[in-house]
């Protein structure tokens, strides 16, 4: 369990401000993560990397000579958001392009394309690989759906020393494609871990009895059986990695023993003793061989095999000198100190007109703000154990951390005289970027789609409201590429978004329309519980997640019945 913090909301912030106390020689602090603190030659490919914290050394602990340029760094378990990944990107970019590179979870996805569509927006070339290694996680044919986990550092290895070696954007992203494709890797798991301020691990393991297939954000295994031996979990390992051999392979391997986070090294040389024999009886060559911590998953103890298969050109970029807080590998040639004032502060944007009727509806926007943060705070407990149950537990700590960041920006905006538009597009925003992970990047485009609707001129009427929420429907299902059907957020949202939209055409008040849309979003809700999941986390555990809601539809609907509250409330003080 976690035993030191001190406000767990702040505990990723202040974990990164002392990470970079105690590493200034090689990482400096930027808006959303770290980079390199030393000078990277101009025109090098910048190797942007990153995730949720709670990993660590991955991901800010693998930034420096030799290995990546920046790290985008989210709340515990928690993607980065499209502001971060994008800032972290833009105080790393040194001309050359930047690649990046994270592990295939949906949150991270949807926000590193984000960020990388931004960039090549304002002309900077990007390219991303992300790492799918974990063989648990979908079959063979289906391996473009699998995670990322300890084969982070493969791949991430060998493309930052690609750009070292001076390859371009398109060669980094070939190098490092084939990486992935060369990249295995199994991980076992005996307890659960326990993130800051929570009273009971997210996931939890019968005593005596071992997880199979599970993840890094503490999802549950896939499957379980009873503790084997060190020998028997070095036999189980080995053997399915080598069912799973990479055409090509000329037989030389660099394996890498993970440990989780309270797994102890003593126990871990015990294994890799016996994993080192079935290598070397399978007739490979064992190359640089790691045991240690490498992509942790906070406290859990549990550990993982990753298997990297080498060919001339992969051996001779693994061998590139490396020099990180974390992870070191030869010499590197010491390099100039940058100048820390180059990341400049963000400025404040400036509030646009809005006239006395759009600052009356920011005000009830304001209060639907409100309503949603405290609804959040009364069900967040509910939220995260329907998460845990095929997922990693943090939905209601992540809803929480958008929404009030949400009502902050909200309330700030609406204090400056902010129209209905700008009240919620800064809200929106907040959100996304203080949430990360899947929730934040959905919520944010929600918000912004009915915000473009409102205007900062006039009082809304239903219909540009029903526009803006079909608007902001129709913008997830762009952006996350779920349907309806798939067990997400979107089954409650589209009910709700077309139910809205008839009543409003029908003639409904708003706040009427709006009761009877989300009593449709409550029971599509509900109806999710029947579904297998087809996306998200939850795609992996399938069977587990049959009986309970999707926790993202659930809260969705939780939101549009308060929020409807404040919409007859407001509808009676008019007619008062």
């Amino acid at each position: 369990m976690t035993r030191l913090w001190n406000d767990p909301a702040a505990f990723a912030d202040e974990m990164i401000d002392g990470f970079v106390a105690a590493n200034g020689r090689y990482v400096r602090r930027v808006t959303g993560g770290v980079v390199r603190s030393t000078v990277s030659p101009a025109g090098q490919v910048a190797v942007v990397v990153g995730g949720g914290s709670g990993h660590y050394p991955a991901f800010g602990g693998l930034v420096g000579q030799g290995l990546a340029h920046g790290a985008a760094m989210g709340n515990l378990f928690a993607s980065p958001s499209t502001q971060q990944v994008y800032a972290v990107a833009k105080a790393a970019e040194n001309g050359g392009g930047v690649f990046f590179s994270y592990g295939n979870y949906a949150g991270d996805v949807l926000n590193f394309d984000a960020a990388q569509e931004r960039l090549r927006g304002e002309g900077v070339a990007c390219e991303t690989v992300a790492v799918t290694d974990d063989i648990f996680s979908a079959s063979p044919d289906e391996a473009h759906k699998r995670r990322g986990i300890a084969g982070d550092l493969t791949v991430f290895r060998i493309a930052s020393a690609a750009a070292e070696a001076g390859y371009d954007l398109g060669e980094v992203t070939r190098i490092a494609r084939l990486a992935n494709e060369r990249t295995r890797s199994f991980g076992v798991a005996f307890t659960g871990c326990t993130l800051p301020g929570a009273d009971h691990p997210l996931f939890s393991v019968p005593e005596g009895r071992m997880a199979i297939g599970l993840g890094i954000h503490g999802e549950p295994g896939i499957d379980e059986t009873g503790i084997p031996t060190a020998d028997e979990l070095a036999e189980l390992l080995v053997s399915r990695l080598l069912d799973e051999r990479p055409a090509g392979a000329d037989g030389r391997v660099v394996p890498i023993l993970n440990g989780l986070g309270s797994l102890k090294y003593e126990e871990m040389f015990v294994v890799y003793r016996r994993i080192a024999q079935l290598l070397e009886g399978a007739g490979l060559e064992v190359v640089d061989p790691h045991v240690g911590e490498y992509c942790t998953s906070f406290d859990m103890a549990g550990t993982s095999l990753t298997l990297f298969w080498l060919d001339d050109e992969l051996a001779d970029l693994w061998d590139t000198p490396v020099d990180t807080p974390a992870y070191r590998r030869g010499s590197v040639a010491p390099a100039e100190r940058t100048d820390a004032a180059v990341d400049a502060a963000e400025t404040a944007e400036a509030i646009p007109a809005a006239d006395e009727a759009s600052r009356a509806a920011a005000a009830t926007v304001l209060a639907a703000v409100r309503t949603i943060a405290d609804t959040v705070d009364t069900h967040v407990d509910e939220l995260g154990r329907m998460d845990a149950i095929a997922g990693d537990g943090d939905h209601g700590i992540g809803m929480q951390r958008g929404s009030h960041a949400a009502l902050a920006a909200a309330a700030k905006a609406a204090e400056a005289g902010a129209g209905a538009r700008t009240t919620l597009a800064r809200a929106a925003d907040a959100w996304s970027d203080k949430a990360g992970g899947t929730s934040g990047a959905l919520w944010g485009v929600i918000l912004n789609a009915v915000a473009a609707k409102l205007g900062d001129e006039g009082d809304p009427d239903a219909t540009s409201v029903a526009a803006g929420v079909a608007a902001g429907a129709q913008g997830v299902m762009a952006y996350g590429k779920a349907e309806v059907g798939d067990k997400t957020l979107v089954d409650a949202l589209v009910s709700f978004s077309s139910t809205l939209t008839g009543a409003v055409d029908s003639g409904a008040a708003l706040a009427d329309a709006w009761r009877t849309a989300a009593d449709a979003a409550t029971r599509a809700a509900a109806a999710t519980a029947d579904l297998l999941p087809r996306m998200g986390r939850a795609r992996t555990h399938g069977q587990n997640s049959v009986g309970t809601p999707d926790p993202g539809a659930h809260s969705l609907a939780l939101i549009v019945t308060a929020v409807g509250d404040v919409l007859a409330t407001r509808k009676e003080h008019a007619h008062g």
